[in-house]
């Protein structure tokens, strides 16, 4: 079994899906004629203009933060440190590309979950990919593939993974027993998750922004003292990515590292954001505008918060100093050379933060799945939502290195059935942005089914109808 493991996720990672992600992104790009740049103002206004959600749903914002609190996770500091490590500084320079890329991707895919979402039985939104795969190509098949998919990456495997970076981090710098850890990461989690998705996103709207501006505030303060070295490390950054100087794996290297390890973590494409992004009570009143909000995670997370961590490890000078040394280790050291003994606490920190709003942000989508499976009934939420539970405990304790392998399997399946639908369904994703624009000229954007004759029967009408 492991041997097809690990020749899938050969296939998919080390060719198809980084050709696959990459292509979609310029395909959405070009068509949405380059509309992350020559938008980009009104991705920040509709998060801050938004008005207060419904019972129906929840804010723009509060799908923003949820959609950050599993996209910024150790990826955000281990994942940077390993890009680098294996990549050298040019390894930033396509997780740029691939950031800016994927922002159009993430409008595409979020714009459809928002356009194809229903209620579930307590009248709350719900949707994703499983409703457009099934509702616009008619494919209900492929949407139970990615539903299972989904469950086993986000619900359980990514989690245990998740607690295992913080369990791991508060024992090396706190001395802290991984089992403890685990324990509190337990009751901790359960006291979100068994609030259901609402709770999760009150809860990410109020830490997520903590921990985002607290980390970046850190770098800037950094450079600021540090200002000379920054013209320096950008220019290594760009010179790198193109072979004009030596760097480990030379321009392939750089090329390869960046590309996976910004596609891991911005996860533009994978199909997860979309899940949240569809539980939102959009303003103004039209698909489009939950895309922009979701595209503006992608930039949150990578071209801002990568950023900084990469930026604070090539000032640091440690890199290729410490032979073996890669992940949240590095950018430990990384750290505690700008601001001593506390940069090394301040990561564990850090690391608690983005990985504990990871496990609860990936939960929400997972339970989100459950709605198109129809089993969101008490049993199999409780089900879920100990497993998820039981996966943080393991993961504290335990090596998942095996079970990470499988789970980069399940989301390189969940991926690829994503990316295949959402290209089939470019189309509407063009119309609907047209409309949106041609609406904006006018007025006030405001979605009107009746426009789009050629979704009949395929989208829940109701829920497009303004809640009083």
């Amino acid at each position: 079994m492991q041997i097809v493991i690990d020749f899938l996720n050969t296939i998919l990672w080390n060719y198809v899906l980084i050709a696959a992600l990459l292509c979609v992104g310029v395909w959405f790009t070009v068509n949405l004629r380059f509309i992350q740049f020559r938008h980009f103002p009104e991705f920040f206004r509709l998060v801050v203009s938004a008005s207060e959600g419904d019972r129906r749903g929840i804010t723009p914002f509060q799908a923003l933060c949820t959609s950050l609190a599993s996209r910024v996770g150790t990826g955000n500091i281990a994942g940077v440190a390993v890009a680098l490590t294996m990549g050298g500084p040019g390894s930033i320079f396509w997780m740029w590309v691939v950031a800016l890329l994927g922002m159009a991707t993430a409008y595409a895919e979020s714009t459809l979950a928002q356009l194809f979402k229903v209620r579930n039985d307590d009248g709350e939104f719900r949707g994703g990919p499983a409703f457009y795969i099934d509702r616009g190509l008619r494919a209900p098949w492929a949407a139970v593939v990615f539903s299972l998919c989904l469950i086993l990456t986000f619900g359980l495997v990514f989690n245990a993974v998740q607690a295992n970076s913080i369990a791991e981090a508060m024992e090396a710098s706190m001395s802290v027993p991984k089992w403890s850890v685990g324990l509190g990461l337990v009751l901790m989690a359960g006291s979100v998750i068994f609030g259901g998705v609402r709770k999760i996103a009150r809860v990410a709207e109020l830490l997520v922004p903590v921990m985002a501006i607290g980390y970046v505030l850190l770098a800037l303060y950094v450079m600021a003292v540090n200002a000379q070295q920054v013209p320096i490390v950008l220019a290594t950054i760009f010179k790198s990515a193109f072979g004009l100087e030596p760097a480990v794996g030379g321009v392939a290297g750089a090329l390869l590292n960046g590309i996976k390890r910004g596609l891991y973590s911005n996860e533009a494409g994978m199909g997860s954001a979309p899940n949240i992004a569809a539980v939102a009570v959009p303003d103004p009143h039209h698909p489009s505008s939950q895309g922009f909000v979701q595209a503006l995670g992608v930039f949150i997370d990578t071209i801002v918060i990568c950023t900084a961590t990469a930026v604070l490890i090539l000032m640091s000078g440690v890199l290729g100093q410490l032979p073996g040394v890669t992940g949240t280790a590095l950018t430990q050291h990384a750290f505690s050379m700008h601001v001593g003994d506390a940069g090394v606490h301040f990561i564990a920190v850090a690391v608690l933060l983005f990985a504990f709003t990871s496990i609860i942000g990936n939960y929400a989508y997972a339970e989100n799945a459950l709605t198109y499976l129809k089993a969101n009934g008490v049993f199999w939420r409780t089900v879920l939502r100990l497993g998820a539970l039981a996966m943080v405990f393991w993961g504290s304790i335990e090596s998942v290195m095996a079970v990470f392998n499988m789970a980069d399997a399940a989301m390189g399946l969940m991926a690829s059935v994503n990316l295949v639908a959402i290209v089939l369904l470019s189309p509407i994703v063009f119309k609907l942005t047209r409309d949106y624009f041609a609406q904006k000229q006018a007025g006030v954007p405001c979605f009107n089914p009746d426009d789009y004759p050629e979704l009949r029967d395929k989208i829940e009408v109701s829920v497009w109808q303004k809640s009083s």
